[in-house]
């Protein structure tokens, strides 16, 4: 599998550690034995910043916009596109986006039980 969609992550068949990253070896056991798995998306947000000051054009027509750092369940730490009332500590469910047809990851608040 190769991956398609933000979601899909690298996990140890040894192990079971999972990464966000694509290392050549697994950082927890030191194992090569990797493969393709799409994460469950669910995390806690750990940071939260909203930009004002856009790198680029493309980027300057959407401030301001949040980035957050998320914690998946299974691990693994990813960085992606927020609405603008979720804050750190806030449970999470990460989706794939697009804008302005660029594919992105995406975290929406997740809806209680």
């Amino acid at each position: 599998m190769t991956p398609h969609d933000p979601l899909d992550l690298q996990r140890c068949e040894d192990c079971g550690a999972w990464w966000a990253l694509r290392p050549y070896a697994c950082a927890h056991c030191g194992g090569a034995n990797l493969a393709w798995q799409r994460s469950g998306g669910v995390g806690q947000v750990l940071a939260r910043t909203e930009i004002h000051r856009a790198p680029d054009a493309f980027w300057r027509a959407h401030v301001p916009y949040v980035l957050v750092l998320v914690r998946l369940q299974e691990g693994a730490v990813l960085m992606g596109h927020a609405d603008a009332g979720i804050a750190i500590g806030q449970q999470v469910q990460g989706r794939a986006i697009t804008i302005d047809g660029r594919a992105l990851l995406g975290f929406e608040a997740c809806r209680p039980p």
